[in-house]
């Protein structure tokens, strides 16, 4: 059975090493297209007859490369509003995820930001976890997403009553991979000091083919992704209230609802948007503004690829995507004054799309699957050698 993709660049195989027959992998849920959903989308291209696992999938949410795997869910699938509150069951998560059998797979990549990595399984079996962040909100951006205002008082007491547990739990879990992939220097540094564990660095995929570099400036600025408190969307809304420049707003989340009551009649939400879509805003926009500290950043990568630069807060994923001066530039301090001085000193800036293509190229979705198929591949031949070994001692 063929289980790597021989089309992809950077297999290099050894007739000595058997294959792994049954490869699994493990997404902590399947409801909507975002970033992570990308970097799986790509793992799944690389392995094409794996079975994927899954706490919860909304049918039709991501892209057809997934929901033509094999999907398996958990028991969090049948509880009642499961599709739109999954995220109020996060202290059954750890127990969903450790009941799925594995046991019959040589290989189990968990694709992880919440619980993934927690799956069992056996001595028999590689599991390699690729790591979009430790669980942001239990470790860095708990107030983010559970303070006062953030939160309400029974959503607060609820998670309070876990906290430990959830923390504790996800620690010791971390020692269930044998490797591990770090999305960015950013997210390594995170895993060695929750996780205790060291990495490598892969950074996620971006389409880069998909995108086509534009002059085209429609005098509006703009902001994509979830509406989710940490990316910090409210500055944005805030700065260009007191600007009274022109800005979109692509994306959904909890944070609709208060980002629109505070909102001026110049900012304009648009909602979810399908790639194509997209590739529209990204096409006419005049810059992209990006005030969040991200684990990565896709979005921004896909903006410089339609050639736009970005202007982002200097911490986290951005200070490995964006060239300051170059591609776009960071501000120090998440605070609007900080956003206002540098949409003030980008407005006397010019910005070349094609330097800002070129950049975005060396995060190419090809990158990514050498990058990562050669250290799957070099780890399961480790792995099969002292597999090996431990049958017939010397």
């Amino acid at each position: 059975m063929q289980a790597f993709c021989n089309s992809q660049p950077g297999w290099v195989y050894s007739a000595a090493m058997a294959e792994p027959k049954r490869i699994a992998i493990v997404h902590d849920w399947l409801t909507t297209m975002r970033g992570g959903e990308k970097v799986l989308e790509a793992i799944c291209g690389l392995f094409p007859n794996a079975d994927l696992y899954t706490l919860i999938h909304r049918k039709g949410s991501t892209s057809p490369t997934i929901e033509g795997m094999p999907i398996h869910t958990s028991f969090i699938q049948h509880l009642p509003f499961a599709g739109r509150i999954h995220r109020y069951y996060l202290p059954l998560f750890p127990a969903a995820m450790e009941r799925f059998e594995l046991a019959d797979y040589d290989l189990v990549i968990s694709s992880h930001h919440c619980v993934a990595k927690g799956v069992r399984t056996p001595p028999e079996t590689l599991h390699i976890c690729y790591c979009h962040t430790p669980m942001r909100y239990l470790w860095t951006l708990y107030d983010e997403y559970f303070g006062e205002g953030k939160a309400g008082f029974i959503t607060r007491l609820g998670v309070q009553m876990f906290l430990g547990y959830l923390r504790r739990w996800d620690v010791r879990t971390a020692q269930c991979p044998k490797h591990f992939v770090a999305n960015s220097g950013h997210v390594r540094r995170r895993i060695r000091e929750i996780y205790h564990r060291e990495s490598e660095v892969v950074h996620p995929p971006v389409d880069v083919g998909s995108f086509v570099p534009s002059h085209v400036n429609d005098r509006y600025y703009l902001v994509a992704g979830a509406l989710v408190p940490y990316k910090r969307v409210d500055l944005a809304v805030e700065a260009f209230n007191r600007t009274g420049e022109r800005l979109v707003i692509a994306g959904e989340g909890p944070d609709l609802i208060r980002l629109k009551r505070i909102a001026k009649q110049n900012i304009e939400f648009v909602g979810w948007q399908t790639d194509a879509q997209l590739r529209v805003l990204y096409s006419g926009c005049r810059v992209l503004v990006f005030p969040g500290e991200e684990d990565f950043g896709i979005v921004p990568l896909e903006a410089m690829a339609s050639g736009k630069p970005v202007i982002a807060f200097g911490k986290g994923g951005a200070l490995e995507t964006v060239v300051d001066g170059v591609t776009g530039l960071l501000f120090a301090n998440q605070s609007v004054d900080s956003l206002l001085d540098a949409i003030r000193r980008c407005s006397s800036r010019d910005f070349e799309p094609e330097v800002l293509r070129k950049h975005a190229l060396k995060f190419d979705r090809s990158v990514f699957l050498e990058r990562f198929g050669h250290l799957v591949h070099q780890w399961w031949e480790e792995f099969s050698s002292e597999r090996q070994t431990s049958r017939h001692p010397r």
